[in-house]
């Protein structure tokens, strides 16, 4: 039996969590529903022209948020990341921490400015981010753990890391890695921006296939460059043997290998979808790794990421993750 049954790499960030108004964006002159990499003093400007909004901060980065997930439903997970050496960073890490998530932090030279990002929520629901990588840009091959990745069930690779040229390096490293020890792979597209402009990067990091690719409906056109979404989950059994395309208040699309599934979400009023594909993955990964099949799995986590919609901020709380709990306790007759 492995120690870890998730082992994340991906960009460490300190979220900061605004609602604004659309045309808070257009007067700053921000891409709405898309992530966009901005640099230290555009963090800084952005903050200036925010200031007086109240906001939430939390540990953030989309793998961070998978595996405090995982965490919460009582699985054991291990974070690969960097951060740099000032306050934002002990925060970061006092947060894994407390979560007992285990991490390469514990022994790192910490250097630099802790990355972070600016996430404004519209009324709409949309989630709009401005990254600003600081350390992170620097990911590398020197953050992996391969003592920890060996002793795993998954690696879990966040698209994000495709635009940095050494967080790319590590990425197609680790997925080397788990292939040879026979570990099964995930990786999230993240971001249409991500397929965008960094399609090629990403092939790369997938190599021959990956086990699970996550992504939603308009980052699996872009990456396959289809049409429609029947051609879309057609081509996309070419890149992962399973995948998992969420659709929103629709659902989600679930290949297993052999048997496509549209698995309906769950009603609810949605307040802020930060979050909801890092929760759903989380959730998905633990139902993997806890002897579930793929539509019961992903059943459970249309209904955490309905739960985590529902609510200001990415991640549920101990109430709600023992709501889900007990949704898994249900599930168990099924399995």
């Amino acid at each position: 039996m492995k120690k870890y049954h998730v082992y994340g790499i991906g960009n460490a960030l300190v979220d900061l969590d605004f609602e604004v108004c659309t045309a808070t964006l257009e007067r700053l002159n921000i891409n709405k529903g898309v992530m966009t990499l901005i640099d230290e003093a555009r963090h800084h400007y952005l903050l200036e022209e925010l200031d007086g909004i109240k906001h939430l901060k939390a540990c953030g980065g989309s793998v961070a948020n998978t595996l405090f997930t995982l965490q919460q439903m009582g699985a054991a997970t291990y974070y690969s990341c960097k951060i740099g050496n000032d306050e934002a960073g002990d925060f970061f890490y006092q947060n894994l921490m407390s979560q007992g998530i285990h991490t390469n932090l514990h022994d790192a030279n910490r250097e630099g400015v802790t990355g972070k990002c600016i996430v404004l929520v519209t009324p709409d629901a949309d989630r709009t981010m401005n990254t600003f990588l600081g350390a992170t840009a620097n990911f590398s091959k020197d953050q992996l753990s391969e003592a920890a990745l060996a002793n795993s069930e998954y690696l879990y690779i966040e698209g994000y890391l495709v635009a940095s040229p050494t967080g790319q390096e590590a990425a197609i490293l680790a997925r080397k890695m788990a292939y040879e020890r026979q570990i099964k792979t995930a990786l999230s597209l993240s971001d249409p921006n991500m397929v965008i402009y960094f399609r090629d990067g990403l092939l790369n990091i997938i190599g021959e296939q990956v086990d699970i690719l996550f992504c939603n409906e308009e980052e699996a056109l872009l990456f396959t460059q289809a049409t429609n979404l029947e051609d879309a989950k057609e081509k996309l059994k070419f890149f992962a043997r399973t995948f998992v395309i969420t659709l929103g208040a629709r659902g989600a699309l679930v290949y297993n290998g052999t048997e496509l599934v549209h698995i309906l979400s769950y009603k609810t009023t949605v307040v802020d979808t930060v979050g909801a594909g890092d929760v759903f993955a989380g959730v998905f990964l633990y139902g993997l790794t806890h002897g579930y099949g793929y539509f019961h799995a992903a059943d459970i986590a249309n209904f955490a990421a309905a739960k985590v919609v529902a609510k200001f901020g990415p991640r549920l709380s101990n109430e709600e993750i023992s709501e889900v709990a007990l949704m898994v306790k249900e599930q168990l007759q099924y399995v």
